[in-house]
């Protein structure tokens, strides 16, 4: 659909208006005929026709194409009054920027920001309603701390409260407390099985430091009976030197 054309300041030329709606062009797009129509109107068109609502010419979406450059200059010049105009803004702009000035209007209806509350209010007024809606929070007056809603104010129970967050901090601290726990046993048996890698390996290193020490002294005890007996050759030697 397309912007109500009694909302236009003056003259609008025929071909700004959607050839469907007869409104001026929303997010407008042209066919190969050159009619041009907004987006959601030849869209739902096209759902049951295969042609142009103007001329009768065979059309597919995939051959619409944007608004020829000058034709969309001429259509963000247009003046226009703001929606809001029936609650009062007397806003007139352009609608190149109509949008900008309606998301942000005062007179906009919008709705009221606390939970529960279905009032539609203008943005203006807003700061109003909220000082006064039955569904504004606020922190209890008799001290617990709560934030209540003025429509929960008679069922409010300071000491219930207090009872059902003592409880929830209980059974969080519970929880806490096994997950600590958890987790240290799991530190403390992954330590367990890295010390226990650990001793054999070192068990393993001082067997095969005994082994080696037995080694050299299995050498050792060969090399003094070598040096005996080298001894005992070089005597006998001396021996029978003497002799001869």
């Amino acid at each position: 659909m397309g912007y109500d054309i009694e909302r236009f300041v003056g003259y609008v030329n025929e071909g700004l208006l959607c050839s469907i709606c007869r409104d001026v062009l929303e997010d407008p797009l042209q066919a190969p005929c050159e009619h041009a129509f907004c987006t959601a109107c030849i869209h739902g068109w096209l759902v049951h026709h295969g042609n142009c609502p103007e001329d009768r010419q065979m059309i597919d979406v995939s051959l619409l194409r944007p608004l020829y450059r000058y034709m969309k200059n001429d259509l963000n010049r247009l003046q226009l009054h703001c929606k809001n105009r029936e609650y009062g803004c007397e806003m007139v702009c352009s609608l190149e920027s109509i949008d900008r000035h309606e998301r942000e209007c005062e007179y906009s209806q919008i709705p009221c920001s606390n939970a529960g509350c279905t009032v539609q209010i203008e943005r203006r007024n807003l700061d109003g309603h909220l000082a006064v809606c039955e569904y504004r929070s606020r922190e209890c007056p008799n001290g617990c701390g709560y934030t209540i809603l003025s429509a929960e104010d008679t069922q409010h129970n300071c000491v219930a409260e207090l009872r059902t967050e003592l409880e929830l901090l209980r059974s969080e601290m519970i929880c806490r407390v096994e997950e600590a726990k958890h987790e240290m046993e799991s530190r403390l048996d992954s330590q367990r099985r890295h010390m226990v890698q650990k001793e054999s390996i070192l068990q393993n290193e001082i067997e095969e430091l005994k082994s080696q020490m037995s080694r050299m002294m299995t050498d050792v005890r060969s090399l003094m009976a070598a040096e005996r007996q080298h001894r005992q050759e070089l005597e006998q030697a001396e021996l029978e030197k003497r002799e001869l």
